[in-house]
């Protein structure tokens, strides 16, 4: 499940401790109390996660890696693609005021960029993460509202969930790999 560049692991442990953080973060808007303390230590084990993926990443810099010029150039149109429709739904959710489905449109946007990018570098455990991104982001909003929760808890607690998960898999990889 792991690819083969142990930079790319490293790295993909920076990028997703990095948004792990970012989620856990907007879930602690409004969340249930009890939640409170727990979205906390997500976001610091996220970036502790992040910052081991940082220094594995600086430790295996010139090793190889599945960025080329080619795939370097897909990767920022797929990025680019993801920046521009979550900017233009979130315009449309605001304009429409629903700036609470902000967080769900988001982690969809988010959850479907993740399966051509788990094919451009070849890290078949992106795709899991693709899809349960994808899965709490179409889950968020009938959950929220029968359990009279905010949108944003609902959706950030479970993907933050995920992205510290693939990233302390892919930070332990990498330093498993890479010693």
């Amino acid at each position: 499940m792991t690819t083969e560049h142990v930079r790319d692991l490293a790295a993909t442990a920076v990028v997703f401790g990095f948004f792990a953080s970012s989620w856990f973060g907007w879930a602690q808007e409004a969340p249930p109390r009890r939640w409170r303390g727990l979205l906390a230590v997500g976001s610091v084990a996220s970036i502790l996660t992040a910052v081991a993926g940082g220094w594995l990443t600086w430790r295996h810099w010139h090793d190889g890696t599945a960025f080329d010029e080619t795939t370097s150039r897909a990767f920022g149109v797929v990025v680019g693609i993801e920046f521009g429709t979550a900017a233009l739904g979130s315009l449309l959710l605001v304009l429409r005021a629903r700036r609470d489905l902000i967080p769900v449109w988001i982690a969809f946007v988010v959850g479907v960029h993740l399966f051509p990018v788990a094919a451009l570098i070849g890290y078949p455990i992106i795709y899991v993460v693709a899809a349960l991104i994808t899965v709490a982001a179409l889950a968020a909003f009938p959950i929220a509202r029968a359990r009279k929760l905010t949108v944003s808890a609902v959706v950030g607690a479970p993907v933050g969930l995920v992205l510290l998960a693939a990233a302390l898999f892919s930070v332990i990889a990498a330093a498993v790999t890479g010693s």
